[in-house]
């Protein structure tokens, strides 16, 4: 290609980014039309009892589809409706305890029309996101998250781009507001998100660890031959170390093994060669912090701690089996 394809990238992330600059000047000043409009938008998604209809056209029909998802994911029930199908019958999915968002930068998408119609008939609260103050869709709406002015990163065409990225953006914020007005947190994300990667990310070391019928644990004050008779047996490559309490005070790994080579196991004592407080977690701890705490520390198996007490043996492969790596 002889058209420079560096300038072109940084031309159009340096637009798209001078878009959600402006756009972020306009939401965080208070005394904006759009800071206010942003407000009251989300008082309606808050007292709406029944679902968050998105509806677009075209490219922002594709923003629409993502923000649906993105609220339906993260504790607010939405719903994608396209405009044209809305139109045969699909305005039937629009109760009257919904609300509805419709995107259309200029605010003037002929598909739109019908569906504008029945949210005034049927008195449904209706949002615009749209670049268009005076448009047909403005015009309409109980609430107008006017874009503001911004420079379209296809300068050729005018094609949605800038424009989309705005409104994406937009969307992402009202639905992580609405995720924290509700309190909405990891273990209410891990209940829509049970699968994939993410959702193994989310589980929790309880939910993952199989039970062990004798766990890798030895007392305080033993020769070093009897621990590592237990570490080969359990074939963890660790054994813990407790005191009379039961409370784990330290761990010996085939590491700690290997740099102490040079004793005499039947005379040495554990406490003489073992990791003292060892890292740990609990039944609590989600599976991505767990997995974190093993690749920062090149460990391979954590004890599960409950009261100072070892219950469990997380190992990397209980990790692997539900595709948290």
């Amino acid at each position: 290609m002889t058209t420079d394809i560096l300038s072109i990238a940084s031309e159009v992330l340096t637009l798209e980014e001078e878009g959600l600059r402006t756009l972020r000047e306009e939401i965080v000043n208070p005394t904006s039309a759009l800071s206010q409009a942003y407000r009251r938008t989300l008082t309606l998604i808050e007292k709406c009892e029944g679902r968050v209809i998105i509806s677009g056209m075209g490219k922002s029909g594709h923003i629409g589809r993502k923000l649906a998802a993105t609220f339906a994911s993260t504790g607010t029930p939405a719903s994608f409706v396209h405009p044209g199908e809305a139109s045969h019958g699909d305005l039937g999915m629009i109760g009257d305890r919904d609300m509805v968002i419709a995107i259309s930068n200029s605010g003037e998408t002929q598909e739109l029309g019908d569906l504008l119609g029945y949210c005034q008939r049927f008195d449904i609260p209706l949002v615009a996101i749209t670049g268009g103050a005076e448009s047909a869709l403005a015009k309409a709406a109980d609430e107008v998250l006017l874009l503001p002015k911004a420079a379209e990163a296809c300068r050729e065409t005018n094609a949605p781009t800038t424009s989309t990225t705005m409104t994406l953006a937009l969307g992402d914020v009202l639905a992580v507001a609405m995720l924290r007005s509700r309190g909405f947190g990891r273990d209410d994300f891990k209940i829509f998100h049970p699968g994939g990667k993410l959702g193994a990310a989310l589980k929790k070391v309880e939910d993952l660890v199989k039970d062990h019928k004798t766990l890798p644990v030895v007392s305080s004050g033993i020769p070093v031959i009897e621990a590592i008779e237990v570490l080969n047996d359990a074939g963890f490559g660790t054994v813990g170390i407790v005191d009379k309490q039961g409370l784990l005070v330290g761990i010996i790994t085939d590491g700690d093994l290997r740099r102490h080579i040079g004793i005499d196991p039947k005379v040495e004592t554990v406490d003489n060669i073992m990791t003292k407080q060892p890292k740990t977690v609990t039944p609590h701890t989600l599976a991505a912090e767990a997995l974190n705490i093993m690749t920062s520390g090149k460990i391979s198996a954590l004890f599960i701690i409950e009261e100072g007490k070892p219950t469990g043996l997380l190992h990397i492969h209980d990790l692997l089996s539900v595709g948290v790596i």
